[in-house]
């Protein structure tokens, strides 16, 4: 049996970064940027049963908060993919909204690990 693997990078945008740590200096990002992950993890684990209990609406809010949060630290990827599943969740178009829930799951595991890998080489 054969398997499909989806390796697909993800875009960190170190200059979003940067200008987080220019702005709100080493603690202040840090707490925005901690801040943001514990959101993002919180809302990625929240998305599948919304979509399970078929409650398309609140599942395209959902994705467009993480939209907002990912775009400010600079996780372009996954701002992308998560706009996808709004349009898809509003649309009400359950084949297209299971794909691209499954691509938001694996680009938001790896965009998470992204920021954290980023984070330890930066301390």
């Amino acid at each position: 049996m054969a398997t499909l693997t989806f390796e697909e990078p993800v875009r960190l945008d170190r200059d979003n970064l940067e200008e987080l740590y220019r702005q709100l200096g080493a603690a202040g990002a840090e707490n925005v940027i901690c801040r943001a992950m514990e959101e993002l993890a919180v809302r990625l684990s929240d998305i599948a049963p919304l979509y399970r209990a078929d409650r398309s609406g609140e599942l395209a809010r959902l994705a467009r908060s993480l939209v907002g949060i990912s775009s400010q630290i600079g996780l372009q990827t996954l701002a992308h993919v998560a706009e996808d599943v709004s349009r898809c969740a509003l649309r009400q178009d359950r084949t297209a909204l299971a794909a691209t829930l499954c691509r938001l799951e694996r680009i938001g595991d790896r965009s998470l690990t992204a920021v954290w890998d980023l984070r330890d080489v930066t301390s």
